[in-house]
């Protein structure tokens, strides 16, 4: 292995041993989220470049299958919808990209979960403001250089790290517990 490599992964594991302080938070998140499917609501997610990335493989993993066979279960990702994305930004700019597929898309009792590393993204912190209007649970995955986590964000869940890829792994790790979780909990 070679040194450089060594101290990449000792950047990682030391994000998740200072990521252990942020556990109340996750549990919150999970205690959300399989209180909304069990009560046949959705999780709804979103997120841009990498985070979109990371809200499309939780959604997926929820419909699909995680570790155990189970029922699909209702969740989405809304920057998966190419079209939704640039009709909405083209039409209304893309700051309101997400929050215009929550007002059609998002209920009471729905779970609608934001990816942000900077916890600043307008689009992504409209469709959270949308979705807390409509009744929704909110959440807001994030890093260390979010100011601070607003007031529609029911929980926010900060990796204490502020580099982009870091705070992305401590994202992934936080979505496979939920999904883990989930398994467990929702047959």
């Amino acid at each position: 292995m070679t040194k450089a490599f060594q101290q990449r992964l000792e950047q990682s594991i030391a994000m998740l041993r200072n990521f252990q302080g942020c556990a109340e938070d996750v549990e919150r998140l999970t205690q959300a989220v399989i209180a909304c499917l069990k009560a046949g609501k959705k999780v709804v997610c979103f997120g841009n470049g990498g985070s979109a990335a990371e809200a499309l493989h939780f959604a997926v993993e929820l419909v699909g299958r995680f570790r155990k066979e189970r029922r699909g279960l209702p969740a989405l990702a809304l920057n998966a919808d190419t079209a939704a994305v640039t009709a909405i930004g083209n039409d209304y700019g893309f700051e309101r990209v997400f929050e215009r597929q929550v007002e059609a898309l998002v209920r009471k009792g729905d779970v609608v979960i934001g990816l942000s590393t900077s916890g600043t993204s307008p689009n992504v912190l409209r469709g959270l403001e949308r979705a807390k209007t409509l009744g929704a649970k909110t959440a807001l995955l994030t890093g260390e250089r979010c100011p601070e986590v607003p007031p529609f964000v029911d929980i926010g869940v900060k990796v204490p790290e502020t580099e982009t890829a870091l705070v992305q792994e401590g994202h992934l790790v936080v979505l496979h517990w939920l999904c883990e979780r989930v398994d467990e909990a929702v047959s």
